[in-house]
């Protein structure tokens, strides 16, 4: 007789998490930078959750620029940690 016991998922170490926030924050800083690049009369589609919003390039930096700063934030609850 086989039995199969359930196994329950790797801890995420905090190096990885440290890792996954860096490439966030990057992630977000390449975003802004393509947006700053386009001219301010184009209009652009942001995506919240499973959905595409049409925002201006002004609009789009901005909610950029706070998932940095929640990144950052979160960054650093892990450095105190």
């Amino acid at each position: 007789m086989v039995t199969t016991a359930a196994v329950a998922p790797a801890p995420v170490k905090e190096a990885d998490k440290k890792v996954e926030l860096m490439k966030e924050i990057r992630a977000h800083e390449v975003a802004i930078g393509e947006l700053n690049n386009l001219p301010p009369s184009r209009v652009v589609y942001q995506k919240t959750c499973n959905l595409f919003f049409r925002k201006s390039i002004k609009l789009a930096v901005t909610s950029e620029q706070k998932q940095i700063d929640l990144a950052k934030s979160r960054l650093e609850k892990l450095d105190l940690a």
